[in-house]
């Protein structure tokens, strides 16, 4: 008997995405579809879905939003992709906006969204056994649904599930949300249960709402319970910690699939790796101008240029890195500072090193598929993608032991041969640099080694197969179903 679970989040794939969360949101509902359940996603409807899928957009309808003061109208649209049923929230003037977030009134908005959200279970009339709400923009969900339908005993018997994708965004706004825009009286904050420092979080009333909490990944879960890691909530997390559940994340494998994959030079799998790979770097090594050999190992590196990402462990020491007599290519965007450096990089070592300043999807397939390595030192993650897309394209990820890298990346061991990447566990430079020349030393002297470690990366079940079997018993466990 298959399960109703509607996700609710600010971005999700095949739609719209600027981080993680969105590879999550296309991916897990598609696996648990495929395993018979009713999993639909909604989302708002932002400027950057009208543009490129508002044809395939079916209008359901209109109708008026009361949440505190606000009265305004949503129109809700439909889509479906890969099976699964998607939900769009309009509001020309909360969504249809360049960015996503970062706007003064995201408090404003995502409340509107919430509540709209809330609304429109009663509107289509589909009442889902469960609601899983991800991260901060959707986190009043479970209080709402509480607080607001107290007298619709349908609303009482949905199950809530909130899953906290990255602890430093967690929706902090000022006590007058609460009757301006919430429509919830004052007595959340008086008791505590959603107060932070002067004002409310979004993500804490998930934390305190929710059936049960999830995070991405195992290690990441144990992390946010200290202080080092829980930014400011571990308290609230520890309190419970009993409903806390560590849940890795996967990849989506027929969107990452270097056998399949359209956007590469040449496919390839675990037995044709060597000229798929010799293929594609030489495709990239082309087109960015780069030398073209198959001598020199090949780094990649694609994510947000953030402190958090460890990028200036790299910045720090890139002279020792191109020392190493490697190539490296480097994309995405962030901070001025890690572009600047990698800006210089590029100058400095033409040929052998190009920064390219931006996200294109189409350049990331081809650097999975071309990198011998891809390093990934974060100073925390609590899951990350990226090297579970490497591992599958071959690629040997180079990571910092903490969070979902921890979970995933099992490190060579030079005496037994076992292993699917390298990992370092200090946050330091040294330690970054020590693992990284070691992984090359590896492929430059220890070719059947590297062709043991190779394999065992890309024979790693990085899909969602798995991680959506525990989803499964998680939400086995708060409906007292039978776990089948």
């Amino acid at each position: 008997m298959g399960r109703s679970i509607l996700f609710v989040a600010g971005e999700g794939l095949p739609f719209v995405k600027t981080g993680g969360l969105a590879d999550v949101i296309g991916a897990l509902p598609k696996a648990l579809v495929q395993k018979g359940h009713d999993a639909r996603v909604v989302l708002p409807l932002y400027s950057k879905i009208i543009e490129k899928h508002y044809d395939k957009l079916e209008r359901l309808g209109t109708i008026q939003i009361h949440s505190g003061w606000i009265d305004q109208p949503a129109t809700y649209y439909k889509a479906e992709a890969d099976g699964v049923i998607y939900y769009f929230v309009e509001h020309q003037g909360y969504f249809e906006r360049e960015g996503l977030y970062g706007y003064e009134d995201d408090g404003e908005r995502f409340a509107f969204f919430q509540r709209a959200v809330l609304d429109m279970i009663y509107f289509i009339d589909w009442w889902p056994n469960i609601i899983h709400s991800n991260d901060w923009q959707t986190g009043m969900i479970p209080l709402m649904a509480h607080a607001c339908y107290a007298d619709d005993y349908r609303y009482q018997s949905i199950k809530h599930v909130y899953t906290i994708h990255n602890m430093a965004f967690q929706g902090n706004f000022g006590v007058d949300m609460l009757p301006t825009c919430l429509g919830l009286d004052y007595s959340y904050f008086d008791d505590g249960s959603i107060k932070f420092d002067t004002g409310i979080s979004f993500m804490k009333a998930g934390i305190v709402y929710a059936d049960k909490i999830t995070t991405v990944s195992p290690t990441y879960s144990n992390e946010i319970l200290t202080e080092t890691y829980g930014e400011r909530m571990d308290a609230v997390l520890r309190y419970r910690r009993g409903d806390l559940w560590g849940i890795v994340n996967g990849i989506d494998t027929d969107l990452w699939n270097p056998k399949t994959d359209k956007l590469l030079a040449k496919n390839f799998d675990v037995k044709s790796y060597a000229s798929g790979k010799k293929a594609n770097k030489l495709a990239l090594q082309k087109k960015l101008g780069l030398e073209e050999t198959d001598k020199k190992p090949l780094i990649g590196l694609v994510s947000r240029l953030t402190n958090q990402k460890g990028v200036y462990m790299i910045t720090d020491r890139i002279r020792e890195i191109m020392g190493m007599d490697v190539q490296f290519v480097v994309l995405g965007t962030g901070e001025a500072n890690a572009e600047n450096a990698f800006k210089w990089m590029e100058q400095e070592y033409k040929g052998q090193a190009v920064y390219y300043c931006g996200y294109n999807e189409d350049l990331a397939h081809l650097i999975y598929a071309a990198s011998d390595l891809f390093l990934m030192p974060s100073l925390y993650e609590p899951c990350g993608i990226g090297q579970l897309i490497a591992m599958h394209y071959g690629a040997l990820p180079v990571v910092r032991e903490t969070g979902g890298l921890k979970d995933t990346v099992q490190p060579f061991n030079q005496y037994t041969g076992e292993g699917n990447g390298f990992s370092f566990w200090a946050a330091n430079a040294d330690d970054m640099v020590y693992t990284l020349r070691w992984a090359v030393e590896q492929y430059n002297t220890n070719r059947p080694g590297w062709k043991g470690l190779v394999k065992s990366a890309m024979t790693t079940d990085v899909s969602w197969n798995q991680s959506a079997g525990v989803y499964e018993q998680l939400y086995y466990e708060i409906c007292n179903w039978p776990d089948e």
